[in-house]
């Protein structure tokens, strides 16, 4: 049953734990101007393996979405030999291979960056591996790595970096070189919201949540990257047509995320870290703490009153030079015995 659980070496786990990694549904965002992915499968096979500019359409023309999404709707397969229960790191696992390749793509797409895009998954997912028990129970756990990852790459934080106060090479085919110099172009507000619903396919509602707007601020966004991205680009292209051309900018390059496992141990190392550094810190505000307070006063000591000025007292003179008799008082002075004048001796009469 759904709601059955049992324990684990790692604690109580969910036996419908890979259900809980599920995407949006196959129908989802039929109703708005782009098209659904039905009517992307139809809008290629209809064009074959060629695009609107007359070049080869890549077979990855979807890459910016999850790969669970061109499988039948449901639950993320569970990772070979799991068993009838997924432990915590298989199912974290399972919900990485489902999602990084895609979240590459998508974080290249907001930064431009392919190192970047790399780091921002892999933050993400470490900061889902630490959160792990909201993670798995949340009802969209792809969601959750999705918007994580989106923050950590359109981070304004990251200008300051030294590594990333350059451009990266851009890509050398001339379509995708304008498509991302007018990606980078708009404010990353409306750049996440043009790759949320012309790119990942989310409806309005949604990329609207996602971005933390309302529905007619998020539809607001949405126009105004497409009127900049049709100023900017060479040739038009309608919704269906940039959702290509968007995921086959993001393809193009090197892809591949890293080991689920490396990622995991690689969090778990940070959590380590960050877990002494606090305790050193606390340690050190104790101390000190502790410090002041033995040598802070116990009472009470009242200020010393500044001194006041006395008035009617003659200031104080320097001596002037010495006169003759003076100087020769003095030499006279010196020249006498320290004990005082010599005393009569008595004489024998």
């Amino acid at each position: 049953m759904p709601g059955d659980r049992r324990e684990s070496e790692h604690g109580s786990v969910p036996e419908q734990g890979p259900v809980l990694v599920r995407g949006p549904e196959p129908g989802a965002g039929s109703e708005r101007g782009a098209p659904s992915r039905g009517g992307a499968e139809s809008g290629r096979g209809r064009s074959s393996r060629t695009g609107g500019r007359g070049r080869r359409r890549p077979s990855w023309a979807r890459a910016l979405r999850p790969s669970g999404l061109n499988r039948a709707p449901g639950a993320v397969p569970a990772a070979r030999q799991a068993g009838p229960y997924l432990t915590p790191a298989q199912a974290f696992d399972a919900l990485y291979a489902y999602c990084a390749p895609a979240l590459v793509r998508q974080a290249y797409l907001l930064t431009g960056r392919r190192d970047l895009a790399h780091e921002s998954v892999e933050r993400a997912f470490q900061r889902a591996w630490d959160h792990w028990p909201e993670v798995a129970r949340d009802p969209d756990p792809a969601g959750w790595v999705r918007a994580a990852a989106h923050d950590w790459a359109l981070s304004p934080w990251h200008r300051f970096r030294r590594r990333y106060r350059h451009p990266e090479p851009p890509p050398p085919d001339d379509h995708d070189r304008a498509l991302l110099d007018a990606l980078l172009s708009l404010p990353p507000p409306y750049r996440r919201t043009l790759v949320l619903y012309d790119g990942v396919g989310l409806d309005l509602p949604d990329t609207a949540a996602e971005t933390e707007a309302s529905t007619r601020a998020a539809a607001g966004r949405l126009l105004y990257a497409r009127e900049v991205l049709a100023e900017r680009l060479p040739e038009p292209a309608g919704p269906r047509e940039l959702h290509d051309r968007l995921a086959e900018l993001a393809s193009s390059g090197r892809t591949r995320a890293a080991e689920p496992a490396a990622v995991r141990v690689g969090g778990e190392r940070r959590a380590r870290l960050w877990t002494r550094t606090a305790a050193a810190v606390t340690v050190v505000l104790i101390g000190s703490t502790a410090m002041t307070l033995h040598t802070a006063p116990t009472h009470y000591v009242p200020p010393v009153p500044p001194g006041e000025t006395v008035r009617g007292v003659p200031p104080r003179a320097a001596p002037g030079p010495l006169s003759d008799d003076q100087r020769e008082l003095r030499d006279r002075l010196r020249e006498a015995l320290l004990d005082g004048p010599e005393r009569l001796t008595p004489e024998a009469r």
